[in-house]
């Protein structure tokens, strides 16, 4: 035997010393890692006994709370050396990037975040991570990889999900664990713990920040700039494991280190997983396309960004797969660790690499900027609405932004699609792709994003001028930023109430402000017609708040400047209801709001996300009252009690069926139905007025039947849509379409068009060579035409309204939400139910 250095030998005497005194999961658990599910609240405990029994290589820190009150939690391991200058390690790094003051350094320190349990139901990495916790702190290996590399640690990204699930599995599996797929704990019930409190998905949010645990976690991540962030998930349970590297596409930004990491850690994984005989696959389905996952969102920002897949969704602690293997979960722990520790090795030894790549990613931005277009300009000048949710955006991702100086310029209309010149003014909205964070900009405001493989495995468009509906170009010089705040940009004093006030609506603010006012028992009007009042024009739409009808409203005027200052919108004071042109404020054109009473249908027979957007949205973006009614409870609710009743995407709404039902009556006396999604081809079954456009015609030929086997997913996506953008036109003149300018871009994720209706409004219909940005497979292109998506269908004093598309996609589909503020309050208004 060779004789052991006396470094050696201490170094493994402290090691063993401080692994004396750090609680094992199993000692702390009661059980192996694996052999039952941990509810949150105990791997919470966990990491505070770690914390406490290790302080000199482990930090934890709570981020943030969930909207059910979980905490969330940031666990850092480092070197005793490192755990002491954590602070400069950081700054140091934010200096490499290019995002903090000074000169940093490349001395060979790694930072790796690895991200646990997204998804709820996708539980096996939370137990997994309590494993690899414990390896940190207490294997010599690990201590030495620790010595010149900084690993972050988020236990639980979604601990809402994951307690549901875990709760719910814990309550139903018997003394002994079944691995019959067919068995009840295979089967969770509605809306499952895959998504959040509100049933969104967060592994689509990283870009957009709609969800309080995004909105918490993405300012530690900005804190950091990680050089490798891994995403833990799991996939169907006859899958087997894999890593990276990731599928095509891979957007046109990424770089050839990023796309070689990949494969460096690729192989390091299969290294291990070969030595255990495992099963794992590479280079298939998980493309790095959409910007907004756990993976695509880091690497935009310079990271390796990766996700990692076990095969085990429905696998509860047992399940036989279709090879007759029994799946455990702690098969699908142990994988999880693995590939954890085996990410903090490659990036231990590569640590100088990873940090000179990185730094050279953001310098390459901030020297020469990124893509084809180097500045954005974004011309909503007056529309204070639009833009404070636009620079949100930007400032919450890190994005530099800034104003224009008056200069003429030439550049992309996003509006009608042409090159063209324009004259920048002050007051617009500028960004640049020369700055730190340029490929992340450029690839949220890119028109078009170029695709190298079809098979994409989410959306393919998301531009933000389309998705927040703004006049906006992209020009390929770089322009001037402006950091000074013009006082055009100022929010203005609340005049004095006079008459009234005129409100212009445009935006998702004003819809917020006539929401508070309803609330606040203020009852608003609106103007069917365009009028004219002391030179200014004022279209279909145009809010007016009078004092009339209003007298019971205590300090009507500061209630409305209150709420007018906090949802920044602007008032227009009018002194008489005697317009220049139009109808005055007495017309039957100008219609009293009252406070619609919202429900919605939720629970088994919808889509769990499709109704969580709309209940986040009334709930936490609108701020409005809605009552969640169980979709199997509609035949018997008490419809006289609300005035607006929203169908969310689902499969098996039966009132729409019953022609001389409660629905029908309670439509006919002046309820309004909205009704969204795949939800609408019921409303074509149910004979309500609307009806399936018709496919294109098409010659048979001989031998079109006759095809290559290998060819099958090719040919498969001549149908496929997996979201692109489409240009709508838009009849602005009826109530549905106030606030728009004749034009929307709808995120279409399906081929559903409906015939154009004789006895309904065709409000939103899309037209002939209508695709604007994204991939549709060429069929299904040919039947995106000739047809409309949104509009409303009268019946006798209500209404029907209906929208094919998903106008509140995951919530940063910002002017869809004008359209479902629309639905809500403007179409049929002052005709309730009651």
């Amino acid at each position: 035997m060779k004789k052991i250095t006396a470094t050696l030998y201490f170094l493994l005497l402290a090691v063993f010393g401080i692994a004396q005194s750090i609680p094992s999961p199993k000692s702390f658990l009661g059980y192996e890692i694996g052999e039952r599910f941990t509810p949150h609240h105990k791997i919470v405990a966990y990491f505070e006994a770690l914390a406490k029994a290790a302080p000199a290589q482990m930090k934890l820190e709570q981020y943030g709370r969930t909207n059910e009150g979980r905490p969330l939690l940031l666990a850092t391991f480092a070197s005793a050396a490192n755990m002491g200058q954590l602070e400069s390690i950081r700054q140091n790094n934010l200096q490499l990037a290019g995002l903090a003051a000074g000169n940093g350094q490349v001395n060979g320190t790694s930072i790796v975040w690895m991200s646990y349990n997204v998804h709820g139901n996708e539980a096996s990495s939370s137990e997994a991570v309590m494993k690899t916790a414990y390896f940190l702190l207490t294997d010599a290996k690990a201590q030495e990889w620790l010595k010149n590399t900084v690993v972050i640690i988020d236990p639980c990204i979604n601990p809402d999900g994951r307690d549901r699930y875990v709760n719910w599995y814990n309550s139903v599996v018997g003394d002994r664990m079944n691995a019959d797929p067919s068995s009840r704990e295979h089967a969770e019930p509605w809306p499952g713990g895959r998504s959040n409190h509100y049933n969104f998905d967060l592994n689509r949010d990283w870009a957009w920040q709609t969800q309080v645990e995004t909105q918490q976690r993405i300012p530690q991540y900005n804190k950091w700039m990680p050089h490798v962030h891994v995403d833990f998930h799991e996939q169907g349970f006859n899958e087997p494991y894999y890593f990276a590297p990731a599928a095509e596409p891979f957007h046109e930004v990424i770089t050839p280190w990023q796309r070689q990491f990949q494969t460096s850690i690729g192989r390091n994984h299969a290294k291990y997983f070969d030595a255990n005989n495992w099963l794992f696959f590479t280079r298939e389905r998980f493309d790095l396309f959409y910007p907004s996952y756990g993976d695509t969102w880091p690497t935009y920002n310079g990271s390796i960004g990766m996700t990692y897949e076990q095969g085990g969704i429905r696998a509860g602690l047992a399940i036989r797969n279709e090879d007759g293997d029994t799946l455990t979960l702690v098969d699908r722990a142990e994988h999880h660790f693995t590939t954890g520790i085996s990410t903090v090795e490659i990036a231990s030894k590569n640590a100088t690499g990873l940090q000179q790549n990185f730094q050279q990613f953001f310098a390459n931005a901030r020297t020469n900027g990124v893509g084809e277009y180097k500045t954005f300009v974004v011309k909503e000048k007056g529309n204070e609405g639009k833009i404070k949710r636009l620079t949100d955006l930007l400032t919450n991702n890190g994005i530099e932004w800034g104003y224009g100086t008056a200069a003429p310029a030439k550049g992309f209309n996003y509006i009608n699609g042409k090159e063209e010149a324009f004259n920048v003014e002050k007051g617009d909205i500028v960004i640049s792709t020369v700055q730190p964070r340029g490929t992340l900009a450029k690839v949220l405001f890119e028109p078009t994003s170029k695709i190298t493989d079809s098979a994409t495995y989410d959306i393919t468009a998301w531009s933000i001028p389309y998705a927040h509906g703004l006049k906006a170009f992209a020009v390929k010089e770089k322009l001037t930023v402006n950091k000074a705040q013009p006082a055009i940009m100022m929010m203005p004093v609340v005049p004095p109430m006079q008459y009234g006030y005129l409100l212009p609506w445009r935006s998702n603010s004003e819809a917020n402000f006539v929401a508070a006012c309803l609330k606040a028992g203020i009852k608003p009007r609106v103007a069917q017609r365009s009028f004219e009042y002391q030179g200014s024009s004022y279209p279909a739409g145009t809010v007016v708040l009078l004092k009339t009808s209003n007298q019971h409203v205590p300090n009507l005027e500061k209630k409305i400047a209150d709420l007018a200052t906090d949802h920044r919108v602007t008032l227009v004071p009018v002194a008489t209801g005697f317009m220049d042109k139009g109808a005055d404020f007495g017309s039957p054109d100008v219609k009293i709001m009252h406070a619609p009473r919202v429900a919605m249908a939720t629970g088994e027979g919808t889509s769990s996300l499709g109704a969580g957007e709309v209940w986040h949205y009334l709930e936490r973006d609108l701020q409005y009252p809605v009552s969640l009614i169980n979709a199997a409870n509609l035949n018997s609710i008490a419809w006289h009690k609300y005035d607006v009743v929203i169908l969310p995407e689902g499969y098996n709404y039966k009132p729409l069926f019953d022609k001389d039902g409660a629905m029908k009556k309670w439509i006919q006396q002046g309820g309004k139905l909205i009704v969204m999604e795949n939800a609408v081809s019921q409303l074509v079954q149910a004979d309500w007025g609307l009806s399936n456009k018709k496919e294109a015609d098409e010659k048979d030929g001989l031998y079109d039947n006759v095809r290559r086997y290998e060819n099958q997913e090719k040919e498969s996506l001549e149908y496929n849509n997996p979201g692109s953008i489409f240009k709508v036109e838009v009849d602005n003149s009826h109530p549905l379409g106030y606030g728009f300018d004749k034009t929307y871009f709808t995120l279409k994720a399906d081929n559903n068009v409906y015939e154009f209706m004789e006895n309904g409004w065709n409000v939103g219909v899309i037209k002939k060579e209508a695709q604007i940005a994204g991939f549709t497979g060429n069929k299904a292109k040919a039947q995106l035409k000739d047809g409309v998506l949104f509009g409303e269908v009268p019946v006798g004093r209500g209404s029907v309204v209906f929208f094919a598309d998903d106008v509140l996609f995951r919530n940063f589909w910002e002017s869809g939400k004008l359209l479902m503020a629309n639905a809500l309050f403007m179409v049929n208004s002052g005709n309730a139910a009651r």
